[in-house]
């Protein structure tokens, strides 16, 4: 059994977690965020899909923001990512229309 993770294993649950950061007013939501990237996982069966793609944009921005430039505009695309992901999670799995809201 793998030792218990400081900062969170899995998909689902990683997302979740960076979700909490970005919840967060713009100048704290990255402090903290790349943590939950370390094992963040991406299932096999996403493997090669739009949700591969998109949880590795996700990786990306997270990783490469400089906290203190461009907080407000790169957060609010995180969260849009966020969003999107989930939709695609949802279609994937047979949800037929599946919507984030017009509030994020």
């Amino acid at each position: 059994m793998p030792a218990k993770s400081e900062f969170g294993r899995g998909f689902i649950v990683n997302l979740m977690l960076l979700s909490r950061h970005f919840g967060l007013p713009p100048e704290k939501a990255f402090y903290g965020a790349a943590d939950h990237l370390n094992d963040f996982i991406v299932p096999e069966e996403f493997r090669g899909t739009e949700i591969e793609e998109l949880a590795e944009r996700l990786r990306k921005m997270v990783i490469w923001h400089q906290p203190g430039t461009m907080d407000k505009e790169d957060a609010a695309d995180i969260r849009r990512l966020l969003n999107r992901i989930a939709v695609a999670v949802d279609t994937r799995l047979g949800i037929a229309d599946p919507d984030a809201g017009k509030y994020d």
